[in-house]
This record gives structure tokens, sequence and C-alpha cells, in this order.
């Protein structure tokens, strides 16, 4: 079954930078400093990542950063956690802007 997501492209991100060399050097850059070990520890960041990946479901973010995880012993019920984590405040975050629903509401009663 064809899909828009195909994995092989994931190996073709670098390819970004072709037209672009600066601009992709600065990114990525910043992108390595990010998940450099600071005050969290890169396995922290990749579960982290992994969550926010599933939380905009990026599929290609979701393939890396499963493999991350795993090469970084994460566990698969560690990352099943975080990605619920996700969920639920993706979940509360669409709940609590449904406050903007009643301001209009009660705005527009008479």
């Amino acid at each position: 079954m064809d899909t828009y997501y195909n994995p092989e492209d994931l190996a073709k991100f670098g390819t970004m930078g072709e037209e672009a060399p600066q601009l992709w050097e600065t990114f990525m850059n910043y992108y390595g400093s990010v998940f450099a070990e600071g005050a969290l520890t890169a396995r922290e960041k990749s579960l982290i990542a992994l969550a926010v990946a599933s939380a905009i479901q990026c599929p290609y973010c979701i393939d890396s950063y499963t493999n991350d995880c795993l090469n970084k012993g994460v566990n698969e019920e560690q990352m099943t956690e975080a990605i619920h984590v996700a969920c639920a405040i993706r979940g509360g975050a669409s709940l609590v802007h449904g406050v903007q629903m009643k301001n209009i509401v009660k705005k527009l009663e008479f």
C-alpha cells in the first residue's frame, strides 16, 4: 500500500541543505547543540523528542527517535509512557482551548 510517508526519505534529510548550505549548517549546529548533554542527558532528550514527534505526528521523527531511544537503552514501556504523556498534554491543550468557544458563546448570549 502506498502512503505519503516513505521511510526511505528519512535518509535523504541531508539533501535539504543542498540549495541553502549556510542555513543547513546553522540549523545542524543548533540541532546538535540542543541534543548535546546538558542539564538533561542525551537519553532524556531522545525520549522527549520521541514524545514530541508523536504529538506532532511526524513519522520521520518517530522512526528516528524510536531507534535513537533504543540505542540509548530506553525500553518500549518507557517510550510508550512518554507518548502517553504527550497525548495527555495535547488532549488537555485541545480541551482548554474549548474555553475560547465558551467565551464566545457567553459574549453572544443576550
